[in-house]
C-alpha cells in the first residue's frame, strides 16, 4: 500500500476496481476522513484538500486535530523467542524494552546489523571440534537458549544456521563470539 504525506499527515492510496476509483483515509486521526478521485494523479491533491478541511473541522469544533500515538503496544511472540530475548537482554545488561525498541529502530530505518557492538570472526575446524563447539555451546554452566538453529550463550561458540555450515575440504565453519 503507498501512503500520502502532507502537512505531518499521512494518508493511503488505494484501488477500488469494483467502482473504478482511487481512494484511501486519513490515518492516526480520531475520525473517519476519506477522499477519492477518478484518477491517480489526483488522489494527492484530495488527499490534501482532506487533511485541510479535517484541519478547518476541528478548529470550528474546539477539538485537537490529529490523534497521537502513545508509544506503548502489545506484541504477541513465540516463547521460545520471548525466552530468546529475555536471555540476550541479561548478557548484553540490557532491559527487554531496550532490546524491542532497538529492533524496531532497525525494522523501520532497514538497518542489517541491530548490534554493532559484537565483534564476529570466521574459524575452520575439524569435525571433532565442531561437535566440541556446539557441546560448549550446550554447556550448562552458561546462560543460553537455542531459537530456531542458532544457540546464544556467553561466552561460548555459537552455532550458525545448519544450511550455513559450508565444507571446506574436511572442514566445517564456525562462528566465535
Amino acid at each position: 500500500m503507498d501512503i500520502l504525506k502532507y502537512k505531518d499527515y499521512e494518508g493511503t492510496a488505494e484501488l477500488d476496481m469494483t467502482r473504478g476509483i482511487c481512494r484511501g483515509k486519513i490515518l492516526f486521526i480520531n475520525d473517519l476522513v476519506t477522499y477519492e478521485a477518478a484518477l491517480p494523479a489526483n488522489l494527492q491533491k484530495e488527499f490534501e484538500a482532506a487533511v485541510n478541511d479535517y484541519i478547518e473541522t476541528c478548529a470550528a469544533l474546539g477539538r485537537e486535530p490529529q490523534k497521537s500515538l502513545k508509544g506503548q503496544f502489545n506484541v504477541r511472540i513465540p516463547q521460545a523467542l520471548h525466552k530468546a530475548a529475555v536471555l540476550r537482554a541479561l548478557v548484553e545488561n540490557l532491559s527487554l524494552n531496550d532490546v524491542v525498541v532497538r529492533a524496531l529502530d532497525a525494522f523501520v530505518n532497514a538497518k542489517v546489523d541491530i548490534n554493532n557492538h559484537v565483534e564476529t570472526k570466521n574459524y575452520y575446524i575439524g569435525t571433532g571440534e565442531f561437535q566440541r563447539a556446539v557441546a560448549s555451546a550446550s554447556d550448562d554452566s552458561a546462560p543460553h537458549v537455542i531459537y530456531g538453529n542458532t544457540a546464544f550463550a556467553s561466552d561460548a561458540i555459537t552455532v550458525v544456521s545448519a544450511p550455513a555450515i559450508v565444507p571446506k575440504g574436511n572442514k566445517h565453519a564456525a562462528t566465535k563470539h
